[in-house]
Protein backbone atom coordinates (compact mmCIF):
# COMPACT_ATOMS: atom_id res chain seq x y z
CA UNK A 1 0.00 0.00 0.00
CA UNK A 2 1.23 3.37 -1.10
CA UNK A 3 2.09 6.04 2.12
CA UNK A 4 -0.68 8.42 1.89
CA UNK A 5 1.13 11.85 1.23
CA UNK A 6 0.19 13.19 4.64
CA UNK A 7 2.28 10.51 6.26
CA UNK A 8 5.24 12.32 4.82
CA UNK A 9 5.63 14.56 6.90
CA UNK A 10 5.35 12.10 9.91
CA UNK A 11 8.07 10.04 8.29
CA UNK A 12 10.63 13.33 8.13
CA UNK A 13 10.01 14.68 11.71
CA UNK A 14 11.11 10.40 13.06
CA UNK A 15 13.73 10.71 10.83
CA UNK A 16 14.78 13.54 12.94
CA UNK A 17 13.53 11.96 15.73
CA UNK A 18 15.85 8.67 14.84
CA UNK A 19 18.90 11.15 14.54
CA UNK A 20 18.45 13.18 17.69
CA UNK A 21 17.44 10.22 19.40
CA UNK A 22 20.44 8.58 18.80
CA UNK A 23 22.09 11.23 20.72
CA UNK A 24 19.42 11.43 23.40
CA UNK A 25 20.45 7.44 23.90
CA UNK A 26 24.30 7.78 24.15
CA UNK A 27 23.75 10.99 26.55
CA UNK A 28 21.08 8.62 28.18
CA UNK A 29 23.00 5.86 28.86
CA UNK A 30 24.68 6.82 31.87
CA UNK A 31 21.42 7.87 33.61
CA UNK A 32 20.45 5.17 36.06
CA UNK A 33 16.46 3.55 35.34
CA UNK A 34 15.24 0.54 35.15
CA UNK A 35 12.71 -1.09 32.49
CA UNK A 36 12.54 -3.87 30.40
CA UNK A 37 15.82 -4.51 28.08
CA UNK A 38 13.38 -5.29 24.87
CA UNK A 39 11.47 -2.02 25.30
CA UNK A 40 11.52 0.89 22.35
CA UNK A 41 14.02 2.94 21.95
CA UNK A 42 11.43 6.02 21.69
CA UNK A 43 9.59 4.67 24.88
CA UNK A 44 10.08 7.53 27.77
CA UNK A 45 11.73 5.60 30.66
CA UNK A 46 11.11 4.13 34.00
CA UNK A 47 12.97 6.16 36.62
CA UNK A 48 14.21 3.66 39.32
CA UNK A 49 12.54 0.73 39.79
CA UNK A 50 9.71 -0.84 38.03
CA UNK A 51 6.62 -0.82 40.34
CA UNK A 52 4.31 -2.95 38.35
CA UNK A 53 4.13 -5.84 36.11
CA UNK A 54 1.01 -5.68 33.78
CA UNK A 55 0.34 -9.29 32.11
CA UNK A 56 -1.83 -9.82 29.25
CA UNK A 57 -3.84 -12.72 30.29
CA UNK A 58 -5.80 -15.34 28.16
CA UNK A 59 -9.40 -15.93 29.12
CA UNK A 60 -10.27 -19.85 29.87
CA UNK A 61 -13.83 -20.54 29.23
CA UNK A 62 -15.26 -21.34 32.52
CA UNK A 63 -12.33 -19.40 34.60
CA UNK A 64 -13.40 -16.71 36.39
CA UNK A 65 -15.45 -14.56 34.08
CA UNK A 66 -13.88 -16.44 31.00
CA UNK A 67 -12.38 -13.07 29.41
CA UNK A 68 -8.82 -12.09 28.34
CA UNK A 69 -7.61 -8.98 30.98
CA UNK A 70 -5.21 -7.14 31.78
CA UNK A 71 -3.75 -7.43 35.40
CA UNK A 72 -1.71 -5.83 37.75
CA UNK A 73 1.05 -7.32 40.03
CA UNK A 74 3.03 -5.19 42.85
CA UNK A 75 6.67 -5.97 42.41
CA UNK A 76 7.58 -2.98 44.87
CA UNK A 77 10.43 -4.38 47.02
CA UNK A 78 8.55 -3.95 50.95
CA UNK A 79 5.46 -3.24 49.75
CA UNK A 80 2.80 -5.89 51.73
CA UNK A 81 1.13 -6.40 48.59
CA UNK A 82 4.42 -7.95 46.86
CA UNK A 83 4.07 -10.30 44.25
CA UNK A 84 0.47 -9.95 44.51
CA UNK A 85 -2.17 -9.11 42.16
CA UNK A 86 -3.79 -5.82 42.94
CA UNK A 87 -6.06 -5.35 40.32
CA UNK A 88 -7.46 -6.50 37.22
CA UNK A 89 -9.07 -5.36 33.97
CA UNK A 90 -11.07 -7.66 31.87
CA UNK A 91 -11.74 -6.75 27.90
CA UNK A 92 -15.09 -8.24 26.33
CA UNK A 93 -14.31 -11.60 25.24
CA UNK A 94 -11.48 -14.11 24.10
CA UNK A 95 -9.05 -12.55 21.86
CA UNK A 96 -6.30 -14.60 21.94
CA UNK A 97 -4.44 -11.64 24.31
CA UNK A 98 -0.89 -12.17 22.59
CA UNK A 99 1.34 -8.86 23.06
CA UNK A 100 0.61 -5.46 23.59
CA UNK A 101 3.32 -2.24 24.02
CA UNK A 102 3.16 1.58 24.97
CA UNK A 103 2.91 4.89 23.72
CA UNK A 104 5.83 6.72 23.69
CA UNK A 105 5.23 8.71 26.42
CA UNK A 106 3.83 6.04 28.57
CA UNK A 107 0.65 6.97 28.99
CA UNK A 108 -1.37 4.48 26.83
CA UNK A 109 -0.46 0.16 26.89
CA UNK A 110 -2.09 -1.23 23.48
CA UNK A 111 -2.89 -4.74 24.05
CA UNK A 112 -3.81 -6.82 20.98
CA UNK A 113 -5.76 -9.75 20.59
CA UNK A 114 -4.31 -12.72 17.51
CA UNK A 115 -7.62 -14.16 16.71
CA UNK A 116 -10.21 -10.94 16.96
CA UNK A 117 -7.63 -8.77 15.37
CA UNK A 118 -9.02 -6.38 18.39
CA UNK A 119 -6.40 -3.53 19.98
CA UNK A 120 -7.40 -2.46 23.40
CA UNK A 121 -5.67 0.28 24.71
CA UNK A 122 -5.56 1.10 28.34
CA UNK A 123 -4.68 4.36 30.37
CA UNK A 124 -1.85 3.48 32.50
CA UNK A 125 -1.27 7.15 33.21
CA UNK A 126 -4.06 8.18 35.70
CA UNK A 127 -3.31 5.53 38.23
CA UNK A 128 -0.80 3.05 37.30
CA UNK A 129 -1.77 0.44 39.92
CA UNK A 130 -5.18 0.58 38.33
CA UNK A 131 -5.13 0.25 34.22
CA UNK A 132 -8.57 1.61 32.55
CA UNK A 133 -9.70 0.51 29.30
CA UNK A 134 -10.39 3.97 27.29
CA UNK A 135 -10.97 2.92 23.59
CA UNK A 136 -10.85 -0.74 21.59
CA UNK A 137 -10.19 -0.81 17.48
CA UNK A 138 -12.83 -3.38 16.59
CA UNK A 139 -12.44 -2.42 12.78
CA UNK A 140 -8.54 -3.45 12.19
CA UNK A 141 -8.72 -5.58 9.13
CA UNK A 142 -11.62 -3.19 7.77
CA UNK A 143 -9.40 -0.10 8.47
CA UNK A 144 -6.04 -1.36 7.34
CA UNK A 145 -6.58 -2.61 4.22
CA UNK A 146 -6.77 -6.40 5.15
CA UNK A 147 -4.24 -6.87 7.87
CA UNK A 148 -5.06 -8.91 10.73
CA UNK A 149 -3.49 -10.98 13.60
CA UNK A 150 -1.69 -7.43 15.45
CA UNK A 151 0.89 -8.81 17.08
CA UNK A 152 1.53 -5.91 19.76
CA UNK A 153 2.41 -2.74 19.44
CA UNK A 154 5.80 -0.77 19.66
CA UNK A 155 6.57 3.02 20.17
CA UNK A 156 7.35 5.50 17.46
CA UNK A 157 7.41 9.16 18.01
CA UNK A 158 3.91 10.05 18.07
CA UNK A 159 3.05 6.59 16.99
CA UNK A 160 3.11 3.22 17.38
CA UNK A 161 3.73 0.44 15.04
CA UNK A 162 1.92 -2.78 15.02
CA UNK A 163 3.03 -5.78 13.30
CA UNK A 164 0.96 -8.23 12.10
CA UNK A 165 1.04 -12.12 11.64
CA UNK A 166 -1.82 -12.73 8.58
CA UNK A 167 -4.20 -10.96 6.24
CA UNK A 168 -8.62 -11.30 6.02
CA UNK A 169 -8.16 -12.92 2.21
CA UNK A 170 -6.93 -15.85 2.97
CA UNK A 171 -6.22 -16.26 5.90
CA UNK A 172 -2.37 -17.16 5.45
CA UNK A 173 1.10 -15.74 6.55
CA UNK A 174 1.33 -12.87 3.83
CA UNK A 175 0.65 -9.84 6.32
CA UNK A 176 1.49 -6.26 7.06
CA UNK A 177 3.24 -3.13 9.20
CA UNK A 178 0.17 -1.16 10.38
CA UNK A 179 0.69 2.35 11.94
CA UNK A 180 -1.66 4.12 14.13
CA UNK A 181 -1.59 7.53 15.60
CA UNK A 182 -1.80 7.95 19.67
CA UNK A 183 -4.77 9.22 19.45
CA UNK A 184 -6.16 6.00 18.01
CA UNK A 185 -6.18 6.94 14.63
CA UNK A 186 -5.15 4.88 11.60
CA UNK A 187 -2.15 6.28 9.39
CA UNK A 188 -0.78 3.53 7.09
CA UNK A 189 -0.19 -0.34 5.85
CA UNK A 190 3.57 -1.22 4.58
CA UNK A 191 3.06 -4.92 3.17
CA UNK A 192 5.83 -7.37 3.84
CA UNK A 193 7.81 -8.08 0.53
CA UNK A 194 6.82 -11.08 -1.39
CA UNK A 195 8.59 -13.07 -4.10
CA UNK A 196 5.23 -11.50 -6.69
CA UNK A 197 6.04 -7.66 -4.92
CA UNK A 198 9.27 -7.25 -3.60
CA UNK A 199 8.73 -4.00 -3.10
CA UNK A 200 12.17 -2.86 -4.39
CA UNK A 201 14.39 -5.42 -1.62
CA UNK A 202 16.71 -7.70 -2.49
CA UNK A 203 17.01 -11.47 -2.08
CA UNK A 204 13.56 -11.27 -3.59
CA UNK A 205 13.86 -15.00 -4.62
CA UNK A 206 13.08 -16.17 -1.00
CA UNK A 207 10.69 -13.60 0.20
CA UNK A 208 7.52 -15.12 1.98
CA UNK A 209 5.69 -11.89 3.13
CA UNK A 210 5.50 -13.56 6.63
CA UNK A 211 5.76 -11.32 9.72
CA UNK A 212 6.06 -11.18 13.58
CA UNK A 213 8.40 -8.90 15.45
CA UNK A 214 9.43 -5.65 14.77
CA UNK A 215 12.48 -3.70 15.72
CA UNK A 216 13.92 -0.45 15.45
CA UNK A 217 17.76 1.24 15.54
CA UNK A 218 17.49 4.63 14.92
CA UNK A 219 21.17 5.26 14.48
CA UNK A 220 21.73 3.15 11.62
CA UNK A 221 18.22 4.05 10.42
CA UNK A 222 17.27 0.11 10.54
CA UNK A 223 14.18 -1.48 10.84
CA UNK A 224 14.05 -5.45 11.48
CA UNK A 225 11.12 -7.64 11.04
CA UNK A 226 10.77 -10.94 11.58
CA UNK A 227 8.10 -14.27 10.45
CA UNK A 228 5.65 -16.61 12.30
CA UNK A 229 3.25 -18.27 10.80
CA UNK A 230 -0.93 -17.27 9.85
CA UNK A 231 -4.51 -17.22 11.40
CA UNK A 232 -4.94 -20.52 9.78
CA UNK A 233 -2.25 -22.06 11.64
CA UNK A 234 -1.80 -20.35 15.18
CA UNK A 235 -5.93 -20.81 15.97
CA UNK A 236 -5.58 -24.72 15.04
CA UNK A 237 -4.99 -27.53 17.80
CA UNK A 238 -1.15 -27.46 17.57
CA UNK A 239 -1.71 -31.51 17.70
CA UNK A 240 -3.05 -31.48 14.97
CA UNK A 241 -1.10 -28.70 13.27
CA UNK A 242 2.09 -30.96 13.80
CA UNK A 243 0.50 -33.71 12.30
CA UNK A 244 -0.33 -32.03 9.31
CA UNK A 245 2.42 -31.78 6.27
CA UNK A 246 0.63 -28.93 4.46
CA UNK A 247 0.04 -26.56 7.35
CA UNK A 248 3.68 -27.16 9.00
CA UNK A 249 4.68 -25.74 5.37
CA UNK A 250 3.10 -22.37 6.27
CA UNK A 251 5.86 -21.10 8.47
CA UNK A 252 8.20 -18.20 8.06
CA UNK A 253 11.70 -18.98 6.96
CA UNK A 254 12.85 -14.87 6.59
CA UNK A 255 13.36 -11.52 7.96
CA UNK A 256 13.59 -8.34 6.01
CA UNK A 257 15.72 -5.32 7.18
CA UNK A 258 13.71 -1.91 5.78
CA UNK A 259 14.81 1.72 5.57
CA UNK A 260 12.90 2.98 8.97
CA UNK A 261 12.45 6.71 7.41
CA UNK A 262 11.15 5.76 3.94
CA UNK A 263 9.65 2.30 5.64
CA UNK A 264 11.18 0.58 2.56
CA UNK A 265 12.03 -3.18 2.67
CA UNK A 266 15.96 -3.22 1.77
CA UNK A 267 17.05 -6.59 1.47
CA UNK A 268 15.12 -10.07 2.77
CA UNK A 269 17.04 -12.44 4.74
CA UNK A 270 16.53 -16.38 4.34
CA UNK A 271 16.52 -17.66 8.08
CA UNK A 272 14.43 -20.72 8.32
CA UNK A 273 12.58 -22.28 11.24
CA UNK A 274 10.30 -19.41 11.99
CA UNK A 275 12.94 -16.35 13.56
CA UNK A 276 11.05 -15.23 16.10
CA UNK A 277 11.51 -12.04 18.66
CA UNK A 278 13.98 -9.63 17.95
CA UNK A 279 16.13 -8.06 20.07
CA UNK A 280 18.83 -4.75 19.33
CA UNK A 281 22.02 -5.27 21.23
CA UNK A 282 22.58 -1.53 23.11
CA UNK A 283 25.80 -0.19 22.58
CA UNK A 284 26.64 2.81 20.67
CA UNK A 285 28.73 0.54 18.52
CA UNK A 286 27.12 -2.97 18.73
CA UNK A 287 25.08 -3.19 15.48
CA UNK A 288 23.60 -6.36 15.24
CA UNK A 289 20.19 -8.00 16.68
CA UNK A 290 19.48 -11.56 18.07
CA UNK A 291 16.63 -13.90 17.31
CA UNK A 292 15.41 -17.60 17.98
CA UNK A 293 14.25 -20.02 15.51
CA UNK A 294 11.33 -21.69 16.81
CA UNK A 295 11.00 -24.69 14.67
CA UNK A 296 15.23 -25.24 14.51
CA UNK A 297 16.10 -24.31 17.66
CA UNK A 298 18.94 -21.72 16.60
CA UNK A 299 20.03 -18.66 17.46
CA UNK A 300 20.49 -16.21 14.94
CA UNK A 301 22.90 -12.93 14.49
CA UNK A 302 21.99 -10.04 12.32
CA UNK A 303 24.84 -7.99 12.07
CA UNK A 304 26.48 -4.99 9.92
CA UNK A 305 29.78 -6.19 8.40
CA UNK A 306 32.80 -4.33 7.98
CA UNK A 307 31.38 -2.90 4.73
CA UNK A 308 28.72 -1.59 6.47
CA UNK A 309 26.22 -4.41 5.06
CA UNK A 310 23.89 -6.15 6.74
CA UNK A 311 24.06 -10.05 7.18
CA UNK A 312 22.37 -12.64 8.81
CA UNK A 313 23.81 -15.99 10.11
CA UNK A 314 23.27 -19.11 12.63
CA UNK A 315 25.72 -18.49 15.76
CA UNK A 316 24.45 -21.19 18.65
CA UNK A 317 22.06 -24.29 18.79
CA UNK A 318 19.79 -24.01 21.28
CA UNK A 319 19.35 -26.75 23.66
CA UNK A 320 20.28 -30.29 22.28
CA UNK A 321 17.35 -32.28 22.45
CA UNK A 322 15.86 -34.49 19.49
CA UNK A 323 13.33 -32.39 17.36
CA UNK A 324 14.33 -29.12 19.29
CA UNK A 325 13.14 -27.28 22.43
CA UNK A 326 10.93 -24.74 20.41
CA UNK A 327 12.32 -21.55 22.09
CA UNK A 328 9.95 -19.10 22.57
CA UNK A 329 11.29 -15.25 23.41
CA UNK A 330 14.71 -13.67 24.49
CA UNK A 331 15.70 -10.69 26.15
CA UNK A 332 19.07 -9.62 26.43
CA UNK A 333 20.74 -7.51 29.07
CA UNK A 334 21.59 -3.76 29.11
CA UNK A 335 25.58 -4.59 28.84
CA UNK A 336 25.03 -7.11 26.14
CA UNK A 337 26.75 -9.77 27.45
CA UNK A 338 23.75 -12.07 28.58
CA UNK A 339 21.20 -13.65 26.66
CA UNK A 340 18.13 -15.30 27.80
CA UNK A 341 16.48 -17.95 26.20
CA UNK A 342 12.98 -18.90 27.11
CA UNK A 343 11.92 -22.95 25.76
CA UNK A 344 8.53 -23.77 25.61
CA UNK A 345 9.04 -27.55 24.98
CA UNK A 346 11.29 -28.45 27.88
CA UNK A 347 9.76 -24.95 29.97
CA UNK A 348 13.32 -24.16 30.76
CA UNK A 349 15.85 -20.82 30.67
CA UNK A 350 18.66 -21.33 28.76
CA UNK A 351 21.37 -18.09 29.05
CA UNK A 352 24.39 -17.71 26.91
CA UNK A 353 27.13 -14.96 26.89
CA UNK A 354 27.11 -13.35 23.95
CA UNK A 355 29.86 -11.14 24.91
CA UNK A 356 31.62 -12.05 21.37
CA UNK A 357 27.87 -12.12 19.11
CA UNK A 358 29.48 -13.74 16.73
CA UNK A 359 29.90 -17.13 19.09
CA UNK A 360 27.20 -17.45 21.50
CA UNK A 361 28.10 -19.93 24.52
CA UNK A 362 25.17 -21.23 26.91
CA UNK A 363 26.52 -21.00 30.39
CA UNK A 364 23.21 -21.47 32.46
CA UNK A 365 20.08 -23.31 32.44
CA UNK A 366 16.83 -23.36 34.79
CA UNK A 367 13.97 -25.09 34.85
CA UNK A 368 11.30 -22.42 35.06
CA UNK A 369 7.97 -24.60 34.56
CA UNK A 370 6.74 -27.58 32.85
CA UNK A 371 5.92 -25.31 30.26
CA UNK A 372 7.92 -21.48 29.96
CA UNK A 373 7.07 -18.77 27.31
CA UNK A 374 7.63 -14.80 27.73
CA UNK A 375 10.56 -13.62 29.83
CA UNK A 376 11.15 -9.39 30.88
CA UNK A 377 14.36 -8.19 32.55
CA UNK A 378 14.72 -5.04 33.93
CA UNK A 379 17.37 -2.52 33.53
CA UNK A 380 20.04 -3.31 35.84
CA UNK A 381 19.56 -7.09 35.33
CA UNK A 382 18.91 -8.04 38.56
CA UNK A 383 15.32 -9.34 38.03
CA UNK A 384 13.45 -11.56 35.62
CA UNK A 385 10.02 -12.22 35.25
CA UNK A 386 8.50 -15.26 33.51
CA UNK A 387 4.84 -16.54 31.98
CA UNK A 388 3.38 -20.15 30.93
CA UNK A 389 1.26 -19.56 27.97
CA UNK A 390 2.38 -19.62 24.02
CA UNK A 391 -1.02 -19.96 22.79
CA UNK A 392 -4.80 -21.04 24.06
CA UNK A 393 -4.42 -24.29 20.99
CA UNK A 394 -0.68 -24.73 21.78
CA UNK A 395 -0.84 -24.60 25.50
CA UNK A 396 0.24 -28.08 27.07
CA UNK A 397 -2.15 -30.44 28.29
CA UNK A 398 -3.12 -31.70 31.63
CA UNK A 399 -0.82 -31.42 34.25
CA UNK A 400 1.77 -29.52 32.13
CA UNK A 401 -0.29 -27.18 31.92
CA UNK A 402 0.77 -24.38 34.45
CA UNK A 403 0.12 -21.31 34.27
CA UNK A 404 2.22 -18.86 36.12
CA UNK A 405 3.80 -15.34 36.81
CA UNK A 406 7.03 -16.46 38.52
CA UNK A 407 9.26 -13.57 39.58
CA UNK A 408 13.48 -14.33 39.89
CA UNK A 409 16.61 -12.54 40.90
CA UNK A 410 19.60 -12.86 39.28
CA UNK A 411 23.09 -12.36 40.55
CA UNK A 412 25.10 -12.82 37.39
CA UNK A 413 25.30 -16.57 38.59
CA UNK A 414 22.31 -18.38 39.06
CA UNK A 415 18.24 -17.25 39.03
CA UNK A 416 16.40 -17.39 42.28
CA UNK A 417 12.66 -17.30 42.95
CA UNK A 418 11.43 -13.97 44.44
CA UNK A 419 7.53 -14.97 43.64
CA UNK A 420 5.04 -17.51 42.32
CA UNK A 421 1.47 -16.36 41.03
CA UNK A 422 -0.72 -19.65 39.51
CA UNK A 423 -2.78 -17.73 37.40
CA UNK A 424 -5.53 -21.29 37.20
CA UNK A 425 -5.66 -21.53 40.99
CA UNK A 426 -6.08 -17.19 40.95
CA UNK A 427 -8.88 -18.11 37.89
CA UNK A 428 -7.51 -15.25 35.87
CA UNK A 429 -6.55 -17.31 32.37
CA UNK A 430 -3.54 -18.13 31.22
CA UNK A 431 -0.73 -15.40 31.40
CA UNK A 432 1.39 -13.75 28.25
CA UNK A 433 2.91 -11.10 27.78
CA UNK A 434 4.52 -8.72 30.23
CA UNK A 435 5.01 -5.03 30.85
CA UNK A 436 6.24 -2.79 33.86
CA UNK A 437 4.85 -0.16 35.52
CA UNK A 438 5.43 2.70 37.88
CA UNK A 439 4.61 5.97 39.20
CA UNK A 440 7.64 7.46 38.18
CA UNK A 441 7.98 8.03 34.63
CA UNK A 442 11.11 10.27 32.95
CA UNK A 443 10.65 12.28 30.33
CA UNK A 444 10.12 11.18 27.08
CA UNK A 445 12.97 10.56 25.40
CA UNK A 446 11.95 11.66 21.81
CA UNK A 447 10.25 14.66 22.56
CA UNK A 448 12.82 17.63 21.35
CA UNK A 449 12.86 15.37 18.41
CA UNK A 450 9.20 14.70 17.56
CA UNK A 451 7.65 18.64 18.30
Amino acid sequence: MKTPTNCQSHIVKISLAAAIGALILTLGARVSRADETCSSPYLARIDGQEEFVYVWTLGVEGMGDGADKLVTVDVKPGSPTYGKVVSSSSVEGRNEAHHGGFTDDRRQLWLAGLESSRVFIFDVHSDPAKPKLTKTIDNFAETTGGAVGPHGAYALPGRVLIPCLSNAKDKGGKTALVEYGNDGNYITTHWLPTKEDARGASGAEVADGYGYDARVLPRKNALLTSSFTGWNNYTMDFGKLTADPEAMKHFGSTMVMWDFHARQPKKVFQVPGAPLEIRWAWGPNHNYAFTATALTSKLWLVYADDRGEWQAKEVAPIGEAKGGVLPVDISISADDKTLFVDCFGDGKCRVFDISDPQKPKQIYEKQIGKQVNMVSQSWDGKRLYFTSSLLARWDKQGADNEQFLRGYAWDGKELKPAFDLDFTALKLGRPHHMLFGSTKIGANRTTIASN
